[in-house]
């Protein structure tokens, strides 16, 4: 028997192992077996060279729990180890024996680049004591076991073992009885291990017999060991793809497409990208992009080695080149890196282009389920955006889509304004926006629909690109300003008397909504509907934006109530009636009282000009009081006033049936007052 201390700097490396080295402890399972996969393709590449002339017989790597014992234990039946190659790649842990073997086969080595030494030691994060039982292929080669009990301290001895290969045996600690849970390591094979180039067997087949399901003899093999992007895409078909997506998402709806990555210079990649269905919350789509090394799976957190937005995707990359550390846990940003993120983005864009060109009705069908994916791509990588604008697509209210260069042409002619603007007007709702829809339709104008997540922020980037070029939404303004063909002609021709009158009116009745406010105007506005709401563009879009990012520098706006301009159309004749109804009803009790405020504010004028060029001190004591005085008596007179107009404006049913139909048309009319409208309606007719 030997014994001995493994080669180490550190007093004892299995702290530093079970807290720094390793970030969780499930991983251990995945760096065993893809130990045992690593020899056991060793075996293989042997035999193919013509170094071992034996018979390989069952490759199998096996998995098997021993709760009695409290083991888990990995065989295989690949190269196996002497006590001199123990020594070596064991006890001393800063060696790698993959190294040694790729550089004295790399000519002719198919197998996988494995990790000897410090990928082993990560079953000390789950064991009490480990045990390595190993038999070499080598002639003459004598079976020994290694047992260490997670000090530095390790014992060697002689063993009897019939085949060769090795079996390392797991003694589970206390803390980690997890691991001897049948459930708990079929999750973590079928997490790690899914697509291994060599059987894992775990466990029995089973049948059902006599009303339940019996174990069979037969091993039951977790893994699939030539999945599909280890093939070439001359011998896959569609079917072989979307069966292969079902593998890897079993509860997902069927995607879009695929892209096949394949790609030996400057850098080795392999791998099938999908697009999925995306509308919405593409949060929750991302981590769907599984990444490999050799099979061997490593993590689903893909942002070092693809561009945001391509996380969107589903799908598998494995790549040998990607720089992985000891534990294949995290990746590490280098040249290479940099070099495969663009190669993906390049081959994404040219998929799509592609796709377009060759059947563009396929892509227009697909569009509205990827529109959110290009968009995020054209905002977040520039390289994408200068591909992606010749094929991303703008869809009107109709459902016909357009290239931007074609809808530019299509509106150019009637949707640019008096100062070479470009007017491209859109909709968030066909419904809710009907209206106004129906109007800019009227006026020759055509509407975008713009019901997506990003599509505000695609359109601000636009504007960002496009001289001359701006996005308004169809409700934000009259129809009539919406496009400004000329200077603004349709103002209102009202004396100051009739327009202040005329904003009590109708500002008196507006219902009172939470976080809202309304802003009375007035315009001649010929075949328009009496009153319009409508909501400014760079208000709404930034409360818009706020929204979406929460908590941030944009967040000012989200707290700003909602501001409304409530348009009255002074053309109306219902309007017109109300202004000459009030006019008649208000007059012989306002008159007297708006000649008292002319004669206050002449006063007001008289004395201030009298003040002209005077210090404060210079002023008479009695004119400023006298001022201060008048300006009480207006504010008085004007309440007064205010107060006979909003008496009139209550007992008149007309004004409050426009505001309410104004505010039904744009989905603002709720509960009470939409009940009084009702009910007033029925009243009226």
């Amino acid at each position: 028997m030997q014994k001995g201390s493994i080669g180490v700097t550190s007093d004892n490396i299995f702290p530093v192992i079970k807290k720094f080295l390793y970030s969780d402890h499930e991983i251990f399972l995945r760096e065993i077996v893809s130990n045992a996969v690593d020899a056991t393709q060793k075996m293989k590449t042997l035999a193919s060279v013509g170094e071992f002339k034996g018979e390989l017989g069952d490759l199998t790597v096996r998995v098997k729990i021993d709760k009695d014992n409290g083991t888990l234990t990995i065989s295989d039946r690949g190269i196996g180890m002497t006590e001199d190659e123990i020594n070596k790649y064991i006890n001393q842990i800063a060696f790698s024996g993959a190294e040694e073997f790729v550089n004295k086969y790399k000519d002719n080595a198919q197998a996988i680049i494995g990790h000897f030494g410090l990928g082993f030691y990560s079953s000390f994060m789950v064991s009490k004591k480990v045990e390595i039982h190993t038999l070499s292929y080598k002639e003459g080669a004598k079976a020994v076991c290694w047992s260490c009990d997670g000090s530095p301290e390790f014992e060697m001895k002689e063993i009897e073992k019939n085949e060769r290969g090795t079996d390392i045996v797991l003694f589970i600690d206390d803390e980690n009885k997890e691991f001897l849970e049948d459930a708990r390591i079929n999750t973590l094979l079928n997490k790690y291990c899914k697509f291994l180039p060599v059987e894992i067997a775990f466990g029995k087949e089973t049948e059902w017999k006599d009303g339940k399901n019996v174990e069979t003899d037969k091993d039951k093999i977790i893994n699939n060991t030539k999945p599909a992007w280890t093939k070439k895409p001359s011998e896959l078909k569609d079917e072989d793809y979307d069966n292969f997506y079902r593998e890897l998402y079993p509860m997902s709806e069927p995607a879009l497409f695929h892209i096949h990555l394949n790609a030996d210079e400057p850098f080795k990649l392999t791998g099938i990208l999908y697009f999925p269905k995306i509308k919405n919350n593409f949060e929750i789509q991302k981590n769907k992009i599984q990444l490999y090394c050799n099979q061997v799976f490593v993590t689903d957190s893909v942002e070092c080695i693809v561009p945001e937005f391509l996380t969107l995707l589903h799908g598998v990359i494995d790549s040998p080149d990607i720089p992985l550390n000891v534990s294949r846990s995290y990746l590490q940003s280098d040249a290479n890196v940099k070099k495969i993120s663009g190669y993906i983005t390049k081959k994404v864009a040219d998929k799509l282009m592609e796709i377009f060109k060759k059947d563009r009705t396929q892509f227009e069908e697909k569009w509205d389920n990827m529109k959110l994916f290009i968009q995020y791509g054209m905002l977040s990588e520039e390289k994408f955006y200068e591909k992606a604008k010749d094929f991303a697509l703008l869809k009107n209210t109709e459902g016909k889509y357009y290239t931007l260069e074609e809808y530019k042409k299509l509106i150019e002619s009637e949707q640019t304004d008096k100062d070479g603007n470009l007017i491209y007007l859109y909709a968030t709702n066909k419904e809710d926006q009907y209206s106004f829809i129906e109007r800019a339709k009227a006026k020759g104008y055509d509407v975008i629909l713009a019901d997506g997540q990003l599509d505000i922020h695609a359109f601000s980037q636009l504007e960002q690109k496009n001289e001359k070029t701006r996005f308004v939404r169809v409700d934000s303004d009259v129809v009539e300003k919406l496009i400004l063909k000329s200077d603004d002609s349709n103002k209102a021709n009202l004396s100051d008397e009739q327009q202040s009158a005329m904003t009590t009116v109708f500002r008196s009745q507006l219902p009172q909504i939470e976080k809202t406010e309304f802003i009375v105007s007035f315009e001649n506005m010929p075949n328009a509907a009496p009153i319009v709401i409508t909501q400014n563009e760079f208000m709404r879009r930034m409360k818009d934006m706020s929204a979406m990012y929460g908590n941030n520098m944009m967040s000012f706006y989200g707290e700003m109530p909602n501001s409304y301009n409530l348009v009255v159309n002074v053309a109306h004749p219902l309007v017109d009636g109300i202004l000459k109804d009030e006019e008649k009803q208000c007059d012989g009790k306002t008159a007297a009282l708006f000649n008292d405020i002319k004669a206050a504010e002449s006063r007001i004028s008289e004395l201030k000009k009298s003040h002209e060029g005077k210090k404060e001190d210079e002023k008479p004591v009695a004119e400023k009081e006298e001022i201060d005085n008048l300006n009480k008596k207006v504010g008085e007179l004007r309440k007064q006033i205010d107060d006979i107009v909003s008496k009139y404006a209550a007992e008149n049913k007309h004004v409050r049936q426009l505001i309410d139909l104004s505010l039904l048309e744009n989905n603002m009319l709720k509960g009470e007052a939409l009940s009084n409208f009702v009910k007033r309606s029925i009243e009226l007719l």
